[in-house]
């Protein structure tokens, strides 16, 4: 039968809840189970498309085009494996679908109600997502005791006591150290499963995450207020590299107690590939600078890079590949008007620009791309990043100076960025949420180009996530002023890729790479951009 691990924090949100379920996962698949990870959002909307990503970080894409938290992206890095919508769960997408079922008279007259209705349909999504699995791991959002997730953890509860052999639930809990004690404290741990038990459930094993280790005294005081043996208690102080985790995990057999809580045969678990990882990590490797120039970073005296995690995670994975170590700043598109670009770009390896959407910045934005072209330093755009390198390069180089997007500037002279045909229709009704060009779509590679070089083959899938696109008419044009198409659609009509031959490493992708890349398998366009930029 399918085994289910529940995954809830308490205390503080951000403790890592997404990070210990990857880890979690890594470490059972190299036992040799079919793990399935799963996030469970508590927002009433269906998914996380229409949210801002200052609000609630990355939205990732998964291959069949669901737009999703960023948790999946580490779900994906940690286990190799891609996932789809059945791993992702939403208050929205629940009550939809109940709502649904009751207008189609598929409650047989029942009035309904969130038990068992709701409940039901909770557990039914769970049940899909382990359907050719053997582990389904469920990441609970949020906060236990918050008024807006009350009801996944009923359906926790109600999965439990239905099939008591097949569940386990691990707490995350936060242990601070306040700075005028100078003591690590237990209690906010304690308070928060107390909520927990009073929800009708009793964690099987209590995480505690801290800024520094957890000594065996406060080990023995969580296990003896949280009813759990103190071998259940498992600690998870911040380390250099999330890529730790799962061997610190490991280390304190997290792995192979939650194999016998399930009754599952515990393999010896080799994590000699983790093991490598984390000493070139920690290995004294040459720098490489790389500045990520983004619009999301700033808010207020915060500098949030969880907004780009992908991007940034991929320049890791590609320079550890290459034997660098990856040096990144975060750069606000508002700080290079400010400041100018050569000032603030000068002395940078390599400059990425990553997606995004709306006006702000897109000035300041298109400077830094000048900036990176013009003194021949690695460029890489990533969706926003290709078509803002396109309207800088129709503008400086092929002449066309009023060159724009109409995601900006419908009224432009010259629209080198114009709205997909679809998208338009689907803009005038206002269909906003779920409706861009998503998921996993095949691309051409044309010959001599560094993309080619890079991928080492022709034919190619990258996941998508835009309304516009990089406009035909021009073409021409701006070939013959220099600008390289070096990938398309298989039937020619859409570039996916553009390039600048006569330069170290220029090329703008209309896709984002950033979700393919693993740690065990970085992506090869950041491999080549890294390449370049340590050169």
């Amino acid at each position: 039968m399918t085994k289910y691990i529940f995954i809830s924090g308490g205390v503080i949100s951000g403790l890592g809840k997404g990070i210990t379920t990857a880890s979690l996962s890594a470490i059972l698949q190299n036992n040799g189970y079919k793990v399935s990870p799963m996030k469970v959002d508590m927002y009433l909307n269906i998914d996380a498309g229409t949210i801002r990503p200052i609000e609630h970080g990355e939205v990732f894409v998964t291959e069949d085009g669901l737009e999703t938290d960023q948790d999946l992206g580490n779900y994906e890095r940690f286990t190799g494996e891609p996932l789809h919508r059945v791993n992702y769960m939403t208050t929205g997408q629940v009550y939809a679908e109940v709502l649904r079922k009751e207008r189609s008279f598929e409650y047989e007259g029942e009035d309904v109600e969130a038990i068992p209705h709701v409940t039901d349909e909770i557990i039914r999504r769970i049940k899909m997502a382990g359907e050719d699995k053997e582990i389904v791991l469920i990441e609970l959002g949020g906060t236990v005791g918050e008024y807006q997730n009350g009801i996944f953890f009923e359906a926790a509860r109600i999965l439990k006591m239905n099939e008591p052999e097949n569940v386990v639930h691990i707490h995350v809990a936060y242990l601070p150290v306040p700075g005028h004690l100078g003591e690590m404290k237990t209690k906010p741990a304690q308070q928060s499963v107390r909520i927990l038990n009073s929800m009708g459930i009793q964690p099987d094993f209590v995480i505690g995450r801290s800024e520094q280790p957890m000594d065996q005294k406060r080990k023995e005081k969580i296990a003896l207020f949280c009813n759990i043996p103190t071998e259940a208690v498992i600690g998870n102080p911040d380390v250099e590299s999330i890529y730790q985790i799962p061997l610190l995990l490991a280390e304190q057999n997290l792995g192979f107690m939650v194999c016998e809580k399930l009754g599952l045969k515990e393999i010896k678990s080799d994590l000699s590939l983790w093991k490598k990882l984390v000493k070139t990590i920690k290995s004294d490797l040459p720098e490489v600078k790389i500045a990520v120039v983004g619009k999301y970073f700033g808010s207020g005296d915060y500098m949030l890079s969880d907004v780009y995690i992908s991007v940034i995670e991929a320049i890791k994975h590609a320079s550890w590949a290459n034997g660098k170590k990856p040096v990144l700043t975060w750069i606000d598109s508002d700080d290079v008007e400010k400041q100018g670009a050569a000032k603030i770009l000068g002395g940078f390896d390599g400059i990425v620009v990553p997606g995004g959407f709306g006006e702000r910045g897109i000035e300041a934005t298109i400077k830094a791309i000048q900036y990176a072209r013009e003194n021949q330093v690695p460029y890489l755009g990533l969706c926003y990043g290709m078509q803002l390198a396109t309207i800088e390069f129709a503008r400086n180089v092929a002449g066309i100076k009023g060159a724009h997007t109409e995601e900006i500037d419908p009224k432009a002279k010259d629209l080198v960025i114009h709205i997909m045909p679809d998208q338009q229709k689907k803009m005038l009704k206002q269909e906003y949420g779920g409706t861009m060009r998503l998921g996993a779509w095949p691309c051409k590679l044309a010959k001599g180009t560094k993309s080619l070089e890079a991928y080492g083959q022709a034919n190619i899938k990258e996941r998508h996530r835009h309304r516009y696109e990089f406009n035909n008419d021009y073409k021409d044009q701006l070939e013959k002023a220099g600008l390289k198409i070096a990938g398309t659609t298989p039937d020619g009509k859409l570039v996916e890729i553009v390039e600048i031959p006569d330069h170290p490493f220029f090329v703008g992708v209309q896709f984002h790479p950033e979700f393919q890349s693993t740690p065990f398998a970085p992506h090869p366009l950041f491999k080549a951009f890294i390449e370049a930029a340590g050169k």
